[in-house]
């Protein structure tokens, strides 16, 4: 591995983990729940739609609102970063 690749990894790993909850703010996955008028109330009121009227324990819509308010636990920060670095090892191996 390049001095160049492991850059990349580490920034990408590094930059997921940081942006990931400014991100879930972003699209209305607050600490406070989920904003009004926001992606994510469109997204919860599609998935209350499509189970009969409440959001499914599990779903992508319940994690999210968890780690909205809650924060992303371990296990989570762990994911997302390994999510990032494999971006940024992709991007310098295309570079």
């Amino acid at each position: 591995m390049g001095l160049l690749t492991g850059a990349a990894i580490a920034a990408g790993a590094g930059g997921a983990v940081v942006s990931a909850p400014i991100v879930l703010g972003a699209v209305g996955f607050t600490s406070a729940g989920i904003a009004a008028s926001s992606y994510a109330a469109s997204w919860m009121s599609a998935a209350a739609i499509a189970n009969g009227g409440g959001v499914a324990a599990g779903s992508a819509v319940a994690v999210l609102q968890s780690a909205g308010m809650a924060g992303l636990s371990g296990a989570a920060t762990a994911a997302v970063g390994t999510v990032g670095g494999a971006v940024g090892g992709l991007v310098a191996a295309l570079i």
